[in-house]
């Protein structure tokens, strides 16, 4: 009886360490590789985000993107968290989250407060902020003319008036297409704010 006993309760210590071992490891896999998340520091993106904000960001596309060794583009207009190029050199902020406005080889202009985006399907250009999305505060400020280059992305945050959003016009430059996380999907918190992107 006391030999039964026994095994019960080394069998049920070992299903409660299996338990905790699996619950452990799926919240590695799922945060590595699927979603995580992340603050808002500062005041860049106001008034889409505010600082304090917890946000969900969606891993999947760049995961499989790098399992199938490609490059994981997100689409333009998106919220987009990456990694800083200049974590370390200038700045102490690890991740950087700003909106995507154009890719390698398209020319981006910055004048009279307002891009300008040409590539050959719009050899005019357009306004990358006139698509469906969150309205960024304006006028943008800066003057900018530069053609995005290889494997990069240009991004911009929302608060563009001033100096308020370091971003590819004033000093970031160009992302990596390496160093994108993924699309911001949602803000958890606050809870009263709580949305869909």
């Amino acid at each position: 009886m006391e030999m039964q006993n026994k095994s019960t309760w080394l069998k049920d210590v070992a299903q409660t360490i299996a338990f905790i071992a699996t619950v452990v490891v799926s919240v590695f896999f799922i945060n590595a590789f699927v979603f995580q998340s992340f603050d808002v520091q500062g005041k860049s993106m106001q008034d889409t985000l505010q600082n304090g904000d917890r946000l969900i960001v969606d891993r999947t596309a760049a995961s499989l993107s790098s399992l199938r060794n490609e490059q994981y583009v997100p689409e333009r207009g998106k919220i987009i968290v990456f990694k800083n190029p200049l974590a370390g050199v200038y700045s102490t902020e690890q991740y950087l989250v700003k909106r995507v406005i154009a890719f390698a080889s398209e020319r981006v202009v910055l004048r009279d407060g307002k891009y300008t985006v040409y590539n050959a399907e719009y050899p005019q250009g357009f306004n990358p902020d006139s698509r469906p999305h969150d309205k960024p505060r304006s006028p943008t400020s800066g003057s900018v003319d530069v053609i995005v280059s290889e494997g990069t992305l240009f991004v911009s945050g929302d608060h563009r008036d001033g100096g308020n959003s370091f971003d590819s016009r004033n000093g970031l430059g160009f992302v990596p297409l390496h160093d994108v996380v993924g699309p911001v999907v949602g803000r958890l918190f606050p809870f009263q704010d709580a949305r869909t992107f």
